[in-house]
């Protein structure tokens, strides 16, 4: 297994582990914890980078193109415990458009982002 690091412009480091790509140590770390549950049955459909839409793309009034608005969690995963779905994002710095996405993501899927 390969793991090596490189940092990046909010002084993570960047971190792979399996081959997959994650955004800080903290991130791969929580994936790991992630595994470990999955394998023992507390979780299932452990899904990393899962995309949700939270606007459609259009063409506006004048003819320009819009383009759809997305926002990725790091993780995603059904708890059998708590029996529910679970989105969850570790954060280090979050950004005014992270803070948007969220608010929008919890508005339109009536879910809460667990954020780490």
């Amino acid at each position: 297994m390969k793991e090596y690091t490189r940092k990046n412009k909010y002084k993570n480091e960047i971190t792979y582990y399996k081959d997959i790509r994650f955004s800080s140590k903290k991130e791969m770390q929580r994936y790991k914890e992630l595994e470990l549950l999955e394998s023992t049955d507390y979780i299932c459909n452990l899904e990393l980078q899962k995309k949700f839409l939270l606007q459609e793309g259009y063409t506006n009034a004048k003819g320009k193109k819009i383009r759809p608005i997305y926002y990725i969690a790091d993780f995603c995963y059904y708890d059998y415990i708590d029996n529910k779905w679970v989105v969850e994002d570790t954060k280090g710095v979050r950004t005014e458009v992270y803070k948007l996405k969220k608010k929008l993501f919890e508005y339109k899927y009536n879910l809460t982002i667990d954020e780490l």
